[in-house]
């Protein structure tokens, strides 16, 4: 038997990874944890320049080009422009009329309106761009390894969340968590929910995606989905009941065919009961939840949530903003300045408006054009690759692939009502499901670094 050695892009990853877990957890540019991340994600991706493999930029071009596409709008947002042509983008009016009474000439100014929010949104990318690189530095057993990693990450943070329901203080400094939530390492319930959800499908394909038949791992995986669905219920998460309930589907999607493999010599009736079972556990856990009246979700779904009636009520505004700003947006990461300019007096309240709650209409709001473009390139990516993910032949490559299209599919959705794709957190875990999905073999054992005249 080989022994396994990991190589110094693995051992980068999986330290950048555990930073992540514990200061990535929130969006906002002030959260201290930023800082540290981005500081991280750059030693991580220096070292892995310097030391790690060379990448195998083959099975993730179409990962790596998007991502170059994305680092590249913000940055060319922050160009200084002439004012004859920053005056004639839409949506300037205010800006050219304030310099005009201040008696000022028009000065040079960049396409974003607010580019200190710009700057901070594309600093932030240095964090997928790092995950990204490693991830293409990893050999085949290495990838192979990574779901076991992350599912002790997930659980990590499940167990803290747990911790969270017995109203034991837990303060994160680096994050700008809310009190008296059960949010995990994270600063928004929401977005830990869809970590819950996301380790379903790592769960699953953890435990019944291994070469060699492992009873220990089946019974741990079901443990671990069953843990995660508790916290979804605990969290206080609505979108989290159907992210969880969609996560838990994917699961047994995932590991059905090999359990029905591995069960090929009992009898047929055998796996639809433990599909049934597993279900009985499931709602078993739900009832218990509610009579202990710990179901706090299921107890949010008949309650009147005033951060759901603003956004509902934000809608038209939000639409409004994106008319006129079209089609070369405001400017990526400036909603909250740019939101405040257009907000009718009857939605102003004591706290404000972070972000449109739907980080497809954002994007087109801060972008325009060219957002639109590119996020219709990404998903049609994604829709090809997963089509092919899954309908190829199963093997640990095609797992992995599906695995990596199920979970951006819960991204996905997830960013219909809300932002999780900002945190650092989640941004790691997308670049890595993007290079599962893209199915690619492993790197070449090379170092980085030049060869040698």
């Amino acid at each position: 038997m080989v022994r396994f050695r990991p190589t110094h892009a693995l051992i980068l990853l999986y330290a950048l990874l555990v930073v992540v877990e514990v200061a990535g957890g929130a969006s906002r540019a002030d959260a201290s944890g930023q800082v540290i991340v981005r500081a991280a994600a750059w030693v991580a991706l220096i070292g892995g320049l310097l030391f790690g493999t060379r990448p195998d930029l083959r099975g993730g071009r179409a990962v790596a080009l998007i991502l170059a596409a994305a680092i590249a709008l913000p940055l060319v947002q922050l160009v200084p422009l002439p004012p004859a042509m920053w005056t004639a983008l839409p949506g300037r009016d205010l800006i050219t009329h304030a310099a005009l009474g201040a008696g000022e000439p028009q000065p040079w100014r960049p396409w974003a309106i607010a580019p200190g929010a710009t700057v901070n949104a594309a600093s932030s990318l240095v964090v997928p761009a790092a995950v990204l690189w490693l991830m293409l530095g990893l050999g085949v057993e290495e990838r192979r390894r990574l779901p076991g990693f992350l599912l002790c990450l997930v659980l990590a943070s499940t167990l803290i969340g747990l911790v969270q329901v017995s109203s034991f203080s837990f303060d994160n400094p680096l994050i700008n968590e809310s009190p008296h939530t059960v949010s995990g390492t994270f600063a928004n319930r929401n977005h830990f929910a869809l970590l819950m959800a996301l380790g379903c499908p790592l769960a699953s394909v953890w435990a019944f995606g291994a070469r060699e038949v492992r009873p220990w791992r089946h019974v741990a995986g079901l443990a671990s989905m069953a843990l995660f669905l508790v916290a979804i219920l605990v969290s206080g998460s609505r979108a989290g009941l159907l992210l969880g309930s969609l996560g838990l589907g994917m699961a047994l999607l995932l590991s059905g065919a090999t359990v029905k493999k591995a069960l090929g010599r009992y009898p047929r009736w055998l796996f639809p009961a433990l599909v049934a079972g597993v279900l009985a556990i499931v709602l078993g856990l739900v009832l218990l939840s509610i009579a202990a009246d710990r179901a706090v979700s299921i107890n949010r779904l008949f309650e009147q949530d005033p951060g759901q009636d603003m956004r509902s009520r934000g809608l038209p505004t939000v639409l409004s903003m994106i008319t006129d700003y079209f089609p070369f947006g405001s400017g990526l990461g400036g909603f909250d300045p740019i939101f405040r300019i257009h907000e009718p007096f009857e939605l102003l309240k004591s706290t404000y408006f972070n972000h449109a709650h739907n980080d497809f209409l954002e994007i087109v709001l801060d972008a325009g054009l060219p957002g639109l473009v590119l996020l219709l390139a990404a998903l049609f990516w994604w829709g090809w690759a997963s089509v092919r993910a899954w309908r190829a032949s199963l093997g640990p490559d095609a797992m992995l692939a599906r695995l990596g299209s199920a979970m951006l599919l819960l991204v996905m959705l997830a960013s219909v009502f809300d932002y999780p794709a900002r945190t650092p957190a989640i941004m790691a875990l997308v670049a890595i499901a993007g290079v599962w999905l893209s199915g690619r073999s492993g790197a070449r054992r090379a170092s980085s670094l030049p060869a040698a005249a």
